[in-house]
């Protein structure tokens, strides 16, 4: 499989910045850690697939995106986050829901999230980290992006997205574009702009005719002097460690750490996101009291 990778990109003399990626391993090997059913998949690979391309627009080596959907669906909530060098992981609450296609014969990634909220929680080293929140008002994860850019960031964008599953439920296809409206741009080329992303029928489609993040941009941008500034590797990536959790164990306070040495049963924890498995035993348990 080819690697994954995200274009950023300019156009109409940097009246247009523009984002495209390929992201079919990440959300392969996301099916894969957590055994997600299709619509789990394309629900999740959705947003990770945003989450990248939003972490790759954050400046600092440190500074961390959190994309949370909060809903009353069936899949019951979504967290992706993601890094400066759109390195993501993310997980669903209940990755093994069944749905049926909607009307269009689609996964149905809106009927498994239902009724919500997309927070958006930037943590790039102030006191406090930015949060905005959305009220989804589709449930397909890109309209509702694109509806978050213009209310919380007034920054007038288009968002898609896109996860294909073959016949056997592996991940076919998957990734995305975002092109967002500079404050200085002329009302002919967001027209052109509007044009030509009207006439997408989806995201998959484009991958499916076999083009890459370079092409999709050069297709939707046609004439409007497209500059690729830079091809940035993506990747499903998880930065849990034993000495991770170790501090948060013990970030847990004295009282609960002594109760749990007390009951003499190793402390076992799971990671969300990679599904690894941390076993801490009393010795190590006084260690951390220490």
């Amino acid at each position: 499989m080819d690697s994954d990778y995200i274009v950023r990109a300019s156009a109409a003399g940097h009246q247009l910045r523009a984002f495209a990626i390929t992201s079919r391993n990440i959300v392969e090997k996301a099916r894969q850690i957590h055994g997600t059913s299709p619509v789990a998949t394309a629900a999740l690979g959705r947003l990770l697939t945003a989450g990248s391309m939003m972490g790759s627009m954050m400046k600092g080596e440190q500074d961390i995106l959190t994309l949370q959907i909060d809903c009353k669906g069936p899949i019951g909530g979504i967290t992706v986050t993601a890094d400066s060098k759109a390195n993501v992981k993310g997980y669903v609450n209940h990755p093994d829901i069944i749905l049926p296609p909607n009307a269009k014969g689609k996964l149905d990634v809106a009927g498994a999230t239902g009724p919500g909220f997309l927070n958006v929680i930037k943590d790039i080293g102030m006191k406090e980290p930015y949060n905005g929140q959305i009220q989804l008002i589709s449930g397909e994860i890109a309209e509702d992006l694109t509806y978050y850019y213009v209310t919380s960031e007034q920054v007038p964008s288009s968002v898609g997205l896109g996860v294909l599953m073959d016949k056997d439920n592996f991940v076919k296809q998957a990734g995305g574009f975002i092109i967002q409206v500079m404050p200085d741009a002329d009302d002919e080329v967001i027209d052109r702009l509007e044009d030509s992303i009207s006439k997408i029928h989806s995201v998959t489609d484009l991958l499916e005719d076999g083009m890459t993040p370079e092409d999709i941009l050069e297709y939707i941008m046609q004439d409007t002097g497209l500059e690729i500034l830079e091809k940035i590797p993506a990747k499903y990536h998880c930065n849990c460690s034993k000495e991770r959790v170790s501090r948060a164990i013990a970030s847990l306070g004295r009282s609960d750490l002594q109760e749990m040495i007390d009951d003499g049963v190793p402390v076992e924890v799971d990671c969300h996101f990679c599904s690894a498995h941390y076993i801490f035993d009393v010795t190590e348990l006084k260690r951390l009291i220490r």
